[in-house]
C-alpha cells in the first residue's frame, strides 16, 4: 500500500492544476445538490419496531390523519398573575384577552386557529366533559374530576396555560422569525405585570449553531500549528484543508437530508469530528514530508514518501474511524445511522483530502511551503550525534519506572470512572433545559402549579374492532379503570373517540372502534418513575387485553423517548463486540502483532470508561458548576464510544508506526520505543492538542447535547492521547519487550503485509540516512536542503 500512495503523493504534487481543480469541481456539485434539494433537519429520535412506534402505527390505523409526537409543534404559553392576584381580575383578564389576540395574529398561524383564554377553555371543558357524562349515563362527579385533572386553569385561577399548534409540518419549519414574534408578544403581556413563559416542540426551534465555537477552536489550533512549525504557511495547511473537507462533508449531510431525515444535532457533530481529524491527518502527513526534505533534494519523491509512509498511518487510523461510526448502522437506529454515517462521511473526505489535495497544494507552493519563519530549531545531541528532544526525554523516563506508571494510570482512570454507576439517560426535554431559557420557565412554572406529570403524559391506544357493538363503552372504561389503578398515576381519561359524531346513531359510523386514553403520571418525564410506570403498563397489557376484549399499545413522546433509551441500551454490547472485533483484526494487520492491538483495546476501555465517568460527574451530578446537573442524551454513551475508539486508534496507529518502523530496520524494543518518541511524539502531542481544543470549543455551545458531547470528546482525547497513547502503551511494551511483536507463524501467512512502514520504497540513489530529527524543525527549506 505505501507504494501505491507513494505514486499517488508525488503525481498529486507534480499534476496540482488537475488535483486542485479535480477539489473544486467535488466542491461545485455537492452545493448545487444541497442548494436544490436538501430539506429541513428534525430531531424525529424513533425507531421502527419498539412498541411506542408500533402503537403509533396503531393510533394511525385508528384515527387516520393523526399526527406524529416528533412532527406536532404545538405550544404551550403559560401565564401567571402576581401573587394574590388571578388571571379573572379585569387588569389581568384584559392582558391576557390581548395576549390571545396577539398570538392569534403571529407568522405561520393558520387562518382559523382557535386560541382562547385559560378561564374560557377550562368552562368549555368542563362543561363538555359533564354533558358527555350526561349523556352517556356516566358519573358527573368524574366527570368534573376528569375536567380538573386536565383543566389548563389552576384550582387558585392564578396560573393558566394558552396552547395553540403552528400551521407547519414539522417544528423545524417553525422559523427564527415566528419565535422572535412569540418573544415580543410575551414580553408585551410581561410589561403588563403578567409572567409569560413557553415551552413545547414549537417554541423550541432549530436555530442554526453559531460559529464561535469553530473559529475558537481553528484560532487556538492554528497557535498551536505556528509554534509546532515555526512557519506561517505551514501552519497554515492544515486549517486550509480541514476547512475544505468540513465544507464538503457538511455540505454533502445537507444534500443527504432530499432522501434521508438528519437531526439537527448531525451537522454540527460532522463538524466537530471532521474539523479534528481533518487538522489532524495533514499535519500528520507534512510534518513527515518535512522530515524527508532533510534526506532528498527531489521535492517530488519527497512527498511520495511523505504519503507512502505517514499516508499508510493516516489510512488506517481513518479506518479504524470510518469502522467505529459506520458500525452505527448495524445497530438499527436510523437517527443515530444517519449520525455515524455523516460523520464517518467526513472523516472519509479528511482522509482523501489529506492523501491528495495536500500534496498537489504542496505542489503548487514548492519552496514556499515552509514560508513564514518565525522561530528556528536547534536541537541537542548526544555522544552518537543523535537527537534527544523531549519525546526521547519522555520515553526513557517511561522506561525507568513501566510497572509503576501503569499501576498508576490504571489506578487513575479506575477512580475517574466511579460515578459512572450513577450514570442516567434521558432524552432532553423542556424540564432539562438551562434554567434562564423560557422553555425550562415555563416547565418549572406547569410543574409546581399543575403537577410535574403533566409534562409526561401517557397515550393508551385501544383497538375494539374485535368486541361486540354496544360494548366499545365498557371496554375502554375497564382499561381506564385499569390504568388509573397503577401505582404511580395521577388520572387517566378518554380523551379522543374515532367515534364520527355527525353520524345518525346506531349506524356503524357512529360506534367508536378505537380510542385514546391519556395517563397522567405524578411526576415528570425525566424522573426515574417514567421508565417504571412505562413497565407496569406494558406488563398489564396482555390481562387487560384478555378482560376487555381490546387490543392496546402505550405510546407518546414520553414513551417514545423511554423506548429508544433501552433499545440505545440494548445495542451497547453488540456495538462494542463490531467495532472491536474488527479494530482489532486491523490492527493486526498493521503491527504484526496480537498483544500490541490488545493492549490498544484495554487501553481504551479504560479511557473511555473515564470518559464517561467524568461526564456524568460534571454534567449529570453538576460536578464543578460547569452545568445544571441533569441526565445525559440517550446516544451520548452508544456515539462517544465509537468516536473515542476511532479517534484513539488514531493516536496508537500514528505512534506505534513509528515505533515498529524502527524496530523493523532493526532496533531492539527498547531503542525502537525512543526512537519513535523521537520522531512522533511531537507531532503526536500536538495533534492531541488541537483535537482537544477542537472539540473543548464546542462546550461553548447551548444545545445541550453539543456541549456534553464536545466535553466528552475533550475529556476523552485528554486521557486517551496524553495518559494511555504517551504513558500507558510505552510502559507496557518496556514490559513486554520483544514479545510485544509475537505472532503466531500460521497467523503471520494469513494477514496481508501492507507495508505501513515504507520498507519497499524506492528511496532513492541520493536518499541520505542520517538522523536529524527531521519530524519537526524551523529550518528554512534551503538550510533543510543543504542538511
Amino acid at each position: 500500500m505505501a507504494t501505491l500512495l507513494a505514486r499517488l503523493g508525488t503525481t498529486a504534487y507534480r499534476r496540482w492544476p488537475f488535483f486542485i481543480a479535480g477539489w473544486v469541481g467535488v466542491l461545485a456539485v455537492i452545493i448545487g445538490l444541497a442548494a436544490g434539494f436538501a430539506k429541513p433537519m428534525s430531531d424525529n429520535f424513533t425507531i421502527p419496531g419498539i412498541p411506542s412506534e408500533q402503537a403509533a402505527d396503531l393510533q394511525a390505523e385508528l384515527f387516520p390523519g393523526s399526527t406524529s409526537a416528533f412532527d406536532q409543534a404545538n405550544v404551550t404559553v403559560v401565564v401567571q398573575a402576581p401573587q394574590g392576584e388571578t388571571l379573572a381580575d379585569p387588569a389581568n383578564a384584559a392582558v391576557v384577552d390581548q395576549l390571545v389576540v396577539d398570538l392569534a395574529g403571529l407568522p405561520q398561524q393558520a387562518d382559523d386557529v382557535q386560541i382562547v383564554p385559560p378561564g374560557q377553555a377550562a368552562a368549555g371543558q368542563e362543561q363538555m366533559l359533564v354533558d358527555q357524562a350526561k349523556a352517556s349515563g356516566g358519573s358527573v362527579e368524574r366527570a368534573r374530576s376528569n375536567a380538573a385533572a386536565i383543566s389548563p386553569l389552576t384550582e387558585d385561577g392564578r396560573t393558566g396555560l394558552i396552547t395553540y399548534t403552528w400551521d407547519v409540518e414539522t417544528p423545524a419549519d417553525v422559523e427564527a422569525a415566528t419565535l422572535d414574534a412569540l418573544d415580543d408578544v410575551m414580553d408585551q403581556a410581561r410589561d403588563e405585570g403578567l409572567t409569560v413563559e413557553a415551552n413545547g416542540p414549537g417554541a423550541t426551534g432549530f436555530a442554526t449553531p453559531g460559529l464561535a465555537s469553530e473559529a475558537i477552536g481553528i484560532g487556538i489550533a492554528l497557535l498551536v500549528l505556528i509554534l509546532t512549525f515555526g512557519s506561517l504557511v505551514a501552519a497554515g495547511l492544515p486549517i486550509i484543508t480541514a476547512l475544505i473537507g468540513v465544507v464538503i462533508g457538511l455540505t454533502g449531510v445537507t444534500a443527504m437530508t432530499a432522501v434521508v431525515d438528519i437531526s439537527s444535532s448531525t451537522s454540527i457533530l460532522a463538524t466537530m469530528i471532521g474539523l479534528a481529524v481533518g487538522i489532524d491527518y495533514t499535519l500528520f502527513i507534512l510534518a513527515r514530508y518535512r522530515t524527508e526534505l532533510h534526506h532528498t533534494d527531489d521535492r517530488a519523491r519527497a512527498v511520495g514518501i511523505a504519503v507512502g509512509t505517514a499516508g499508510s498511518a493516516v489510512v488506517f487510523a481513518g479506518l479504524t474511524v470510518l469502522i467505529a461510526l459506520s458500525a452505527l448502522a448495524v445497530v438499527g437506529i436510523p437517527f443515530l445511522t444517519a449520525m455515524g454515517l455523516a460523520a464517518a462521511a467526513t472523516v472519509f473526505v479528511a482522509v482523501l483530502i489529506s492523501l491528495t489535495l495536500l500534496p498537489a497544494v504542496l505542489g503548487m507552493l514548492g519552496r514556499k511551503a515552509f514560508g513564514g519563519q518565525v522561530r528556528r530549531y536547534a536541537p541537542k545531541r548526544d555522544e552518537q550525534g543523535l537527537v534527544v528532544n523531549n519525546g526521547v526525554r519522555w520515553a526513557r523516563w517511561v522506561g525507568k519506572r513501566p510497572v509503576a506508571l501503569v499501576l498508576v494510570v490504571v489506578v487513575a482512570l479506575g477512580a475517574l470512572a466511579i460515578p459512572l454507576k450513577e450514570l442516567q439517560l434521558a432524552f432532553p426535554t423542556d424540564s432539562t433545559a438551562a434554567s434562564d431559557t423560557t422553555q425550562r420557565k415555563a416547565s418549572d412554572l406547569v410543574s409546581a402549579e399543575f403537577g410535574p406529570g403533566r409534562e409526561a403524559p401517557l397515550l393508551v391506544v385501544v383497538d375494539a374492532r374485535d368486541i361486540a357493538s354496544g360494548e366499545e363503552g365498557a371496554a375502554f372504561g375497564g382499561v381506564v379503570e385499569w390504568a388509573a389503578g397503577l401505582p404511580g398515576v395521577q388520572n387517566a381519561q378518554v380523551v379522543g373517540t374515532n367515534a364520527d359524531p355527525s353520524a345518525e346513531p346506531g349506524t356503524p359510523a357512529a360506534a367508536a372502534t378505537g380510542a385514546l386514553v391519556q395517563v397522567l403520571p405524578e411526576f415528570g418525564p425525566a424522573d426515574a418513575e417514567a421508565q417504571e410506570l412505562l413497565t407496569d403498563l406494558r406488563d398489564g397489557e396482555a390481562g387487560v387485553e384478555d378482560s376487555t376484549g381490546t387490543d392496546i399499545g402505550v405510546t407518546g413522546l414520553t414513551a417514545i423517548t423511554t423506548d429508544v433509551s433501552d433499545r440505545l441500551a440494548d445495542a451497547l454490547p453488540v456495538y462494542l463486540t463490531i467495532i472491536v472485533g474488527l479494530a482489532f483484526i486491523l490492527l493486526m494487520i498493521v503491527f504484526r502483532s496480537i498483544l500490541v492491538p490488545l493492549t490498544a483495546t484495554l487501553g481504551f476501555l479504560l479511557s473511555v470508561l473515564a470518559t464517561l465517568g467524568t461526564t456524568v460527574a460534571v454534567f449529570q451530578l453538576g460536578w464543578g458548576g460547569l452545568v445544571e446537573g441533569q441526565p445525559l442524551v440517550s446516544f451520548i454513551p452508544l456515539f462517544l464510544i465509537g468516536v473515542v475508539f476511532g479517534l484513539a486508534m488514531d493516536y496508537q496507529v500514528f505512534l506505534v508506526t513509528r515505533i515498529r518502523e524502527a524496530r523493523v530496520h532493526g532496533m531492539s524494543t527498547p531503542d525502537a520505543i525512543v526512537d519513535g518518541f523521537r520522531n512522533s511524539a511531537r507531532v503526536v502531542t500536538a495533534a492531541a492538542a488541537i483535537m482537544t481544543v477542537v472539540f473543548a470549543a464546542f462546550i461553548l455551545q447551548d444545545d445541550a447535547i453539543i456541549k456534553s458531547m464536545g466535553f466528552a470528546l475533550a475529556v476523552a482525547i485528554i486521557f486517551d492521547a496524553f495518559i494511555v497513547r504517551m504513558v500507558l502503551i510505552p510502559a507496557l511494551l518496556y514490559l513486554m519487550g520483544d514479545r510485544s511483536w509475537w505472532l503466531p507463524a500460521w497467523l503471520d501467512k494469513i494477514l496481508p503485509n501492507v507495508d505501513v512502514e515504507g520498507e519497499r520504497l524506492d528511496r532513492g540513489a541520493t536518499y541520505r540516512d542520517e538522523d536529524l530529527d527531521g519530524e519537526l524543525n524551523g529550518l528554512s527549506d534551503e538550510e533543510s536542503v543543504r542538511v
